[in-house]
């Protein structure tokens, strides 16, 4: 088949998910390489609270790209991670920051502002019960028909993969987290 017989989309929803690390990362290079393309971009990140190098490198470039790139970071924590868990959250605060971070990305995804929305760790979100599925296919469903939608994080829900159009699994073979190694700052955050 040529390329000529091919067609183009308005718009695609994206899936990084898996164990392995580069799923943020990916994101992030989706966002520049959209903002590269001139287009106006959300970027709405779940369960990280804390301050990582993302939030350093997209405060920096925020300035430059003004009312094209809106940033926003909602959730608390690690949630029913064991050790490395959020410390003074409860499951009710949690739920309440999903909720309010979903609100923000469902707000950007279906007004027409963007034509993408990256809502990094929604999937974490969902696959913990802090969103429910049927908030993520709706987020899916409901977007603006010339929005793309990015959906990062571990356990996608399989039975959501009918409604995406592109989905990348980011499988781990080694990482030095196994071997009691914390996350290195420009790497791995």
């Amino acid at each position: 088949m040529a390329f000529k017989d091919y067609k183009t989309k308005q718009s695609v929803v994206l899936v990084y998910t898996g164990d392995g690390k580069g799923k943020t990362s990916a994101s992030i290079g989706l966002m520049a390489r959209a903002l590269g393309a001139d287009w106006p971009v959300a970027y709405i990140q779940f369960i990280k609270h804390w301050h990582v190098n993302e939030h350093k490198f997209i405060e920096a470039i925020t300035p430059i790209f003004g009312n094209k790139l809106l940033f926003y970071k909602g959730g608390g924590g690690f949630y029913n991670a064991g050790e490395l868990s959020a410390k003074g959250i409860t499951d009710l605060e949690h739920k309440k920051m999903a909720q309010t971070t979903y609100n923000k990305a469902y707000n950007a995804a279906t007004n027409g502002n963007y034509k993408l929305v990256i809502c990094d760790e929604i999937n974490n979100a969902v696959h913990d019960g802090l969103l429910t599925q049927k908030k993520m296919s709706d987020l899916i469903k409901n977007r603006h028909p010339s929005t793309s939608l990015c959906l990062t994080g571990r356990n996608f829900p399989t039975k959501l993969l009918p409604l995406v159009d592109i989905a990348t699994d980011m499988t781990k073979i080694k990482h030095h987290f196994d071997d009691k190694y914390l996350a290195n700052s420009g790497i791995d955050y």
